[in-house]
C-alpha cells in the first residue's frame, strides 16, 4: 500500500522565477533539469531532504488554477520545518513576504503561510510542539 509522497508535481507560470525559488530560496537540491523540445517545456526535479521530490514543469499557455477563497482540489503544500521562526526570518530576509505565525489549535505546532512565485500557498509546520 501507499508508503509515503514520492513527489508533488508544479506547474508554473515563469520558470526562472520559480527556478529560482524553490532552489535559491527554499534550497532544494536538483536532482536533473530537462527541456522538451517536443512540448516546449522544462522539467526540473528538486529533491527535500527526506527524499520527496518536487517536480517543476513549465507548460506555454497554461492556465491559471484558482486558489482562493478555499477552491476545491489542492489547499497548501506544508514543509516540515525545526524552527519556524527561523525559517521566517530567513524568507523574509529575501524578500518574501511570509504571514504571522499561527499555533496549530490541536498540536500545538507553529506554523506560517507564504506563497510561491505563482501564488501556490505554502506552509512550514513546526516539527515539535511549542513549550511554553
Amino acid at each position: 500500500m501507499l508508503k509515503r509522497i514520492h513527489h508533488i508535481a508544479i506547474i508554473c507560470a515563469d520558470y526562472a522565477s520559480s527556478r529560482h525559488f524553490y532552489t535559491e530560496c527554499l534550497g532544494l537540491r536538483i536532482i536533473a533539469e530537462n527541456y522538451r523540445e517536443d512540448r516546449q517545456s522544462y522539467k526540473l526535479d528538486l529533491a527535500l531532504p527526506d527524499g520527496s521530490q518536487l517536480e517543476l514543469f513549465s507548460f506555454p499557455g497554461a492556465p491559471p488554477r484558482p486558489s482562493r477563497p478555499e477552491a476545491q482540489g489542492l489547499r497548501h503544500l506544508a514543509f516540515e520545518v525545526d524552527d519556524v521562526a527561523a525559517c521566517k526570518a530567513a524568507l523574509e530576509a529575501q524578500g518574501i513576504v511570509v504571514e504571522a505565525i499561527r499555533i496549530d489549535e490541536f498540536t500545538n505546532r507553529r506554523f506560517v503561510f507564504f506563497a510561491d512565485p505563482d501564488g501556490l500557498p505554502l506552509e512550514l509546520y513546526e516539527a515539535m510542539a511549542v513549550h511554553g
